[in-house]
């Protein structure tokens, strides 16, 4: 990916390491996943678009989830608009589109994004790795419910009806650029949905290490 080596330094230094904030499945290890995403999205569907708003997009996706996980996209989004490097490097119309991209990139948008580029974050956020997914799900309901003090079983059945909400037969997720990767991912989902055994014992194995 061709990224200007200024905006890339200043997205290491300065935005990367806010994410080692954010709870597992929306640290900076998903922050690089989503980005190395992007560009596989691009490339496969010779998708025409500035490098450069792809990755602050990418990068911006969820910074403010450890301040609103609910609405974490509109969050995120006013950060990088306030941003004084972004505002300096980027002109009211690129900060416009990437504003709108990050708004619009939650699985859950009832509307489809305004723009290309919104599609794209919001297809790389999708995840293709069902051990990262089952772990992200499973942190992502034991934080959500933590007041309750749920047992690790009940975390599980928690996170076991979001992911068929989402990833079933006509879950809410939405996917613009469906590759190989996704349909494989989706199958595997799948059969764990179909072999509830399954999935709690991959689930209980994750909650052992988490």
């Amino acid at each position: 990916m061709n990224i200007d080596d200024s905006i890339k330094k200043y997205i290491e230094l300065n935005i990367l390491p806010e994410y080692d904030k954010n709870i597992g499945g929306h640290d900076r290890n998903h922050i690089i996943s989503v980005v190395e995403r992007s560009f596989e999205i691009i490339k496969e569907f010779h998708l025409t678009v500035d490098n450069n708003l792809v990755y602050v997009i990418a990068v911006f996706h969820d910074i403010g989830y450890k301040i609103n996980p609910d609405e974490h996209e509109q969050v995120s989004a006013e950060i990088m608009k306030e941003d004084n490097y972004i505002k300096q490097h980027f002109s009211k119309e690129q900060i416009k589109i990437m504003y709108e991209a990050i708004v619009d990139h939650r699985a859950s948008l009832e509307y489809e994004p305004r723009s290309i580029y919104g599609k794209i974050v919001s297809s790389a956020d999708r995840e293709t790795n069902v051990k990262k997914m089952l772990e992200r799900s499973f942190l992502y309901q034991k934080d959500k419910h933590k007041k309750e003090k749920p047992t690790t079983l009940e975390v599980i059945e928690y996170s076991y009806k979001k992911l068929i909400s989402k990833y079933g037969n006509g879950g809410y997720a939405k996917m613009y650029y469906p590759d190989k990767k996704y349909r494989d991912f989706l199958e595997e989902m799948q059969y764990l949905f179909n072999n509830k055994e399954e999935f709690i014992k991959r689930e209980l194995e994750i909650a052992k290490n988490s």
